[in-house]
């Protein structure tokens, strides 16, 4: 079991108090993590394109994929077919894993580093940020990325809260900004 699974099973019973939530089925949490990055100019690059979803790759620690454009928008310049972005979908461990990696080291990486904006969420209880380069991730390699690029992280919990979904991922150790929410 990750070191994160773990933390989230000790801070259940906190959580649940902290939420007023009753029934233990209730109780928030992390449903998946989506990582993505969209392409772009780069997008009619294959090179830079595979670069891309490899490193997202690496950083996930699971198989990036590469997303084609479902329809020609002549003001984007997208074609139909062409690469458009790149999406990875993280549950389960793989899940717990890369969110102790993001809050425990990358994000304390960043320079000036002051917190996750807290208007972030979504109105159902769904987490996004997103972050400038990837060079915060201790398995990415300066000397083999051709072009750095940002991502958008998109936390999903189980609850339609947005309140229970802050206190969930504060209590898992999420840095938030400070001042009011």
């Amino acid at each position: 079991m990750s070191r994160m699974k773990q933390k989230y099973n000790d801070i259940v019973p906190a959580l649940r108090e902290e939420c007023g939530v009753e029934n233990t089925m209730q109780t928030p949490k992390l449903e998946k993590i989506v990582i993505s990055v969209g392409a772009g100019e780069e997008g009619r690059d294959s090179k830079l394109i595979a670069n891309m979803a490899d490193t997202i790759s690496l950083i996930a620690g699971q198989k990036a994929v590469i997303v084609n454009a479902k329809k020609s928008v002549a003001g984007f310049k997208a074609r139909e077919g062409a690469p458009s972005g790149i999406r990875v979908t993280l549950r389960g461990d793989n899940m717990y894993n890369f969110f102790d990696k993001l809050v425990s080291i990358a994000l304390p990486r960043v320079k000036d580093f002051r917190g996750t904006p807290r208007k972030g969420f979504d109105g159902r209880g769904n987490y996004n940020f997103g972050l400038q380069e990837q060079l915060m991730f201790p398995e990415v390699e300066f000397d083999k990325i051709i072009k750095t690029h940002g991502m958008n992280i998109t936390i999903v919990t189980s609850t339609e809260d947005d309140k229970q979904a802050f206190t969930l991922l504060e209590k898992l150790g999420m840095p938030f900004a400070k001042g009011r929410n």
